[in-house]
């Protein structure tokens, strides 16, 4: 057995059983994938796949513990290879970076130019998606790190940990009816057309939960990932913005929308940072959590990653 014949299995299952995809994806050819599972099936002794005539239609249960120590076996030469760039190339290499554009647009970009001052050789590739994106770019090892707000804490093949808490707010065009009021309420709210966040993306969860919780549907006029999007519909008259607070701190405050607090309407949202469970971390990585926040040390993170203890709350 050698290690194209794991890789084949692994992609196969990520592929959903396609072998002509599978071949594709690993720059082969079909009957090589087909002949390399079965050769690994002969020596094991067990069917992996499950058939009907060529195609393969499930994993067998045998199948599923291969599955689970080819996991390992995979995961294991890639930290192999992650140490090696650690020792070989210690001060230079890449950074894989999975994020939302919320996350990239207005958290990273401090961070990221404190880890180049300190790291000047090491390039950064930022990749951004969707919260559930982002937990595959980890699984799928074209990350070495995450940082989102939904979904991370909820994979099992990932560690997370929470980075920092944020609360959402309310922009409108100045001259709004809404700045009129000392405190704005949900019912408030309800009767204005509202801009904001895709359901996925933001904490847009607990924005539905608070509207659902008072019995009231909101009037969505428009959702957008981006909350530089969300701020130019809400300056045309679109409706109110809700985004997080983050999209109206310090340099990205736009004098032409008024902002009022709403974490007493939504709550607090915490941000988390992830890697793959079982990865080896570089130090340049390790250094880019702690410069994400305050909250986290090489140390808490190395425990984490041992399953050592088991409350990491903020």
């Amino acid at each position: 057995m050698n290690l194209h014949q794991f890789k084949f299995v692994q992609e196969a299952v990520r592929r959903n059983l396609n072998l002509t995809e599978t071949a594709k994806a690993l720059h082969t050819s079909q009957p090589g994938v087909s002949k390399a599972i079965i050769e690994l099936e002969d020596e094991l002794g067990v069917e992996i796949f499950a058939r009907h005539g060529k195609r393969l239609k499930r994993v067998t249960e045998p199948g599923a513990e291969v599955l689970r120590s080819i996991e390992l076996i995979m995961r294991e030469v890639q930290n192999l290879k992650r140490v090696g760039q650690q020792y070989a190339n210690n001060d230079s290499g890449t950074v894989s970076i999975a994020t939302t554009h919320t996350q990239a647009r207005y958290v990273l970009p401090r961070p990221v130019a404190k880890l180049r001052q300190v790291y000047p050789k090491v390039n950064v590739s930022l990749h951004q998606g969707s919260p559930s994106q982002v937990a595959k770019m980890l699984l799928d090892d074209v990350a070495d790190i995450g940082i989102a707000t939904e979904s991370l804490a909820d994979y099992e093949g990932l560690i997370s940990l929470p980075c920092y808490e944020w609360q959402h707010v309310l922009v409108m065009p100045l001259g709004h009816p809404l700045l009129d009021l000392e405190r704005i309420r949900l019912q408030d709210l309800a009767a204005y057309p509202l801009v904001t966040y895709h359901p996925s993306f933001t904490g847009r969860t607990r924005v539905d939960m608070a509207f659902a919780s008072q019995g009231l549907k909101p009037n969505i006029a428009l959702e957008a990932i981006d909350s530089d999007v969300i701020k130019t519909y809400v300056k045309l008259g679109m409706g109110v913005g809700i985004v997080a607070q983050m999209a109206v701190e310090g340099d990205a405050h736009d004098p032409d929308l008024a902002v009022r607090p709403a974490g007493h309407l939504f709550g607090t949202n915490i941000a988390r940072v992830a890697f793959k469970r079982g990865a080896y971390l570089r130090e340049v990585v390790l250094r880019l959590a702690e410069l994400l926040s305050e909250r986290l040390n090489k140390d808490l993170i190395r425990k984490a990653m041992q399953n050592v203890g088991e409350n990491y709350g903020l």
